[in-house]
């Protein structure tokens, strides 16, 4: 799309060719239109309803016991994790611009919701999700979409293995049934010591509901991988505690079970000091919010060819996080897990995900009570399959064999993460990506000298060897740019451009193969030529392109100092016809 935007702004194009550039460029509907839309259009009906309805179905078997174990693990009530799933993830579904995304709590949330609730507690949680859904908004309608995708892989990488570090470590206490003698420390280290303190109140029935929970999500998912193994996991573990009457702590004893209704919306507490005290809360939910929903539509485009729109996907985000926080529901994003299951189950379209948040409506108006007997133990289990799964180690191993420079962005990522900030983990990786890009790419560059005016033909007796210096004109020399000129390969091109004063009377600068050309790289040329100038050389610049020379003419590289050539033939024509001196 920023091609054709750029195309429509060249020139050099005739009024037809702008024209055509110009209808090709998106219209506000075509880039804000749910995928919803879309799919009607395209001709809905019953076969394509049966499978989302089975899509759906299956989805929501899988969010059921992951909603509320995410929500208990951000220290809210487990009923919060199904409103978030119900309500946010439905809009999602309803207007976002992914076919297959499934919306809900998400792991990555854990830690800022859990800190948000500690520092300002519920009320504050609800108002920085409401804040958060407002910048994403924000971000939608700027079209900043696109950009948010940048994000180097080891960051990715590195972020994500660090947030399933914290997560696990979060759910320690309730695997093994612990007993802390205050209240669970939030860094990684602290807390680790205050379990360890406590080992001596280890609950073996507790330790033996989550090692059961794990293995039969690990059984199931190895001999039936059709089936629903964290449900299975967390019925059978419930029905054992039930049947046996085991000392594992349930959700009915700790919360009083889920009630069996969606609560009116309504505003949380507004006032302008809240506001200011949950601002950085909002800001880290819309980003991450903004990362993880656009990671988990990239990975549905890559599961069925499709695409999704990036503003459009922000923008139902957005609303699905201001509804969430109306209804008491937490952070709402794109999952990539559930959404992965939605594209294995054969979901068609945006269906699946409104299907599925309307089953699990279900769930809580008939079988709430049921949640009673659902032990924490098996939540936390299902916790710790979700971070072993979530903890690509694969993927860290071979980035970290990688190169020296991948190593180091990932590691100062994961590192970050788990013993600082989220916030400053996301954006420490990128600066150090974004610097080792830059360091990538200014070696790339190239700059060659004694190009020959023309490649006539060799001769096969040659042996398909040229010398430059016999196709040359005596008094005419030729550079040639190749890759991205900008600030970081300013001096590499800087230093060979000096020396156009010792050089003939004629010089040529080939810049057809330079696709990015900055402010620093012209005011680098312009140096140049001021120096052939004073030096009595003539200078040409061949082969470059619309922005680039129009660029360079806005730094005053323009006549009488510099012509312009569309090629190195061209050039070569202007020499001939009024030679210098």
């Amino acid at each position: 799309m920023d091609q054709i935007r750029q195309a429509a702004h060249r020139p050099t194009q005739q009024p037809a060719q702008k024209s055509a550039q110009k209808s090709a460029k998106p219209t506000f509907s075509e880039l804000f239109t749910p995928k919803l839309v879309t799919v009607w259009r395209e001709g809905y009906h019953l076969p394509q309803f049966k499978a989302d309805f089975m899509a759906g179905l299956t989805v929501a078997i899988v969010a059921l016991p992951l909603s509320m174990a995410i929500a208990i693990a951000s220290g809210v009530t487990p009923e919060r994790g199904l409103f978030t799933a119900i309500v946010g993830g439905f809009i999602i579904s309803a207007l976002g611009g992914s076919r297959f995304q499934i919306g809900g709590p998400a792991g990555a949330f854990i830690v800022l919701v859990a800190a948000t609730v500690q520092r300002e507690g519920i009320d504050g949680l609800l108002l920085a999700t409401m804040m958060a859904g407002i910048f994403l908004l924000a971000i939608g309608y700027l079209r900043l979409g696109t950009y948010i995708k940048f994000i180097p892989y080891p960051v990715t990488v590195g972020f994500t293995a660090g947030i399933a570090i914290i997560i696990f470590s979060g759910q320690i206490v309730e695997l093994f049934g612990l007993t802390l003698a205050g209240p669970e420390p939030g860094p990684l280290l602290p807390k680790l010591m205050a379990i360890g303190q406590a080992a001596g109140t280890l609950n073996i029935s507790a330790t033996l509901v989550a090692v059961l929970t794990i293995a039969t999500i690990v059984g199931v998912k190895r001999w039936r991988p059709g089936w629903p193994g964290m449900l299975i996991a967390v019925g059978l573990a419930s029905l054992v505690v039930a049947l046996l009457s085991l000392p594992a702590e349930t959700i009915g004893t700790r919360y009083g079970g889920i009630p069996r209704s969606l609560p009116f919306p309504a505003l949380p507490a507004l006032s302008l000091d809240k506001a200011i005290a949950v601002l950085p809360d909002a800001v880290a939910f819309a980003l991450l919010g903004a990362i993880e929903s656009l990671l988990s539509a990239v990975v549905a485009d890559g599961m069925t060819g499709r695409r999704h729109r990036s503003n459009c996907e922000l923008v139902a985000q957005g609303f699905a996080n201001i509804a969430s926080a109306l209804f008491g529901g937490i952070c709402a994003t794109g999952t990539i897990a559930r959404t992965a299951t939605n594209v294995r189950a054969g979901a068609h379209g945006p269906v699946s995900g409104m299907l599925h948040s309307l089953f699990l409506l279900v769930f809580m108006l008939v079988a709430a009570p049921l949640a009673s007997y659902i032990p924490l133990a098996a939540l936390a289990g299902v916790l710790a399959v979700v971070c072993w799964n979530m903890f690509e180690k694969q993927a860290f191993a071979t980035l970290l064999r990688a190169s020296r420079g991948d190593a180091l962005v990932l590691m100062a990522t994961f590192l970050i993460v788990v013993f600082r900030d989220l916030t400053e983990g996301i954006v420490v990786g990128f600066a150090l990506g974004s610097i080792l890009f830059i360091d990538r790419m200014a070696k790339s560059i190239a700059v060659e000298a004694d190009l020959p005016l023309v490649q006539d033909d060799v001769a096969d007796s040659s042996g398909g060897a040229y010398d430059a210096s016999e196709a040359s004109d005596a008094d005419t020399v030729v550079y040639r740019i190749s890759g991205a000129f900008f600030f970081g390969a300013a001096s590499t091109v800087g230093t060979v451009l000096d020396r156009i004063a010792d050089q003939r009377k004629n010089f040529i600068l080939d810049c057809s193969a330079v696709p990015f050309f900055d402010s620093t790289a012209a005011n680098v040329i312009g140096g140049a030529a001021h120096k052939a100038k004073r030096a009595g050389v003539r200078f040409i610049i061949a082969g470059a392109s619309p922005q680039t020379r129009r660029m360079l003419i806005n730094h005053g590289v323009k006549r009488p100092l510099v012509t312009y050539a569309a090629s190195i033939e061209d050039a070569r024509a202007q020499l001939k016809a009024a030679p210098a001196g």
